[in-house]
């Protein structure tokens, strides 16, 4: 086997290893979106502990990622595609990460939650959370396929967790005004609408950055995503 050949089989080997970290890393915040909410609808504050601590698994396979994203960019020198590649892995990282930030984020709500009697059934939430997650799983998808219409279907579906961000603060407002008692309650419950919100915004980005891979145009800055591409 020529050197050559042997680089050139190494650098795919590479390029391999970063879409399966890129997928692990995925899965892991997903789960600990799942855990999250788990812990708040069941009201475990220990639970939501231990998916606290969990956080540092994903800032550790962010580091990872990066680093065998700029090894890449450092040794082999990719150009065009294989460019797009490693600059959108590098990109995506970054919003998974803060991704499982809205994970560790749900659980300090839901620990402060467990001091308190429960305001109402949860049931917009986890709705809420369910699609979220959805799309991040959908648009790792997009990634790994490069495909590009799954990646424009998890754009359009950010407008039903809007709507329900929506419906949600407007029914914990009412229940603040009509009882200021409930003030503290509701307040968290609202914030954790808005973790989810931004959760299906982090999976929109990653749609988006998998257009730019694989179509090289960039959809960022469209005020509606387009029907197809």
């Amino acid at each position: 086997m020529s050197t050559r050949t042997h680089i050139d089989r190494h650098y795919e080997e590479e390029l391999q290893e970063l879409r399966h970290l890129l997928l692990e890393m995925g899965g892991l915040v997903e789960q600990q979106i799942a855990d999250a909410m788990r812990s708040l609808v069941e009201r475990d504050d220990e639970f939501a502990r231990l998916v606290i601590e969990r956080d540092h698994t994903v800032n550790r396979m962010d580091v990872q990622i990066d680093d065998l994203c700029l090894r890449l960019l450092a040794l082999h020198q990719p150009a065009a595609r294989d460019l797009r590649l490693i600059t959108t892995a590098l990109k995506i990282t970054t919003d998974l990460e803060r991704a499982g930030d809205m994970a560790e984020n749900i659980c300090e709500r839901a620990i402060e939650l467990c001091r308190e009697p429960q305001l109402k059934p949860l049931i917009d939430l986890p709705r809420m959370a369910a699609i979220a997650q959805g799309m991040l799983r959908q648009a790792l998808d997009a990634f790994v396929r490069e495909d590009v219409e799954l990646a424009l279907q998890v754009c359009h579906q950010d407008d039903a967790v809007d709507q329900l961000t929506d419906q949600v603060m407007r029914e914990l407002l009412t229940f603040m005004l009509e009882d200021p008692h409930t003030i503290s309650r509701a307040l968290r419950l609202i914030f954790i609408a808005k973790y989810l919100e931004r959760l299906a915004d982090h999976a929109t980005n990653i749609a988006e950055m998998v257009i730019f891979m694989v179509k090289g145009k960039s959809i960022r800055h469209m005020d509606r995503p387009p029907a197809t591409l």
